[in-house]
């Protein structure tokens, strides 16, 4: 057993562990398609659950981030989950980009974390950085 109060789920934890600077990890909905032959890291149990930013805030726990990109939908039809972002993504660029490009970004996805949120539009594109 972990002996830290971080990542305990073994696959999110290797991804994690494995991403280098400027891959790409996507915190998703219960919604955003997956690419087939994409890694999929599914936490979800039910609808809402886990909620997306206790999905995100375990990831941003471990990751270094540079950059995110979320879909610009996200300001009209759900502007917490914006505002919340960019509290998470202090001093951070989130790139706004339609949601049909959102998508087509996410094929270079390194993996894909999925919550159980319904919340739409609750997906981040988490652009890696690194520690030094």
């Amino acid at each position: 057993m972990r002996k830290t109060s971080t990542t305990i789920n073994p696959a999110l934890s290797r991804v994690i562990s494995e991403t280098g600077h400027t891959d790409l990890i996507v915190v998703t909905d219960a919604g955003l398609p997956i690419p087939p032959g994409s890694e999929r890291i599914d936490l979800a149990y039910r609808p809402g659950a886990p909620a997306f930013f206790d999905v995100l805030d375990t990831v941003l726990a471990e990751l270094v981030v540079e950059g995110a990109t979320v879909s610009a939908e996200v300001a009209d039809r759900s502007p917490e989950v914006l505002a919340a972002l960019r509290e998470r993504l202090p001093g951070i660029e989130i790139e706004l980009v339609q949601h049909v490009d959102f998508k087509k970004v996410t094929h270079g996805a390194r993996a894909f974390v999925r919550s159980g949120e319904f919340t739409p539009y609750a997906n981040v594109i988490l652009h890696a950085g690194v520690a030094y």
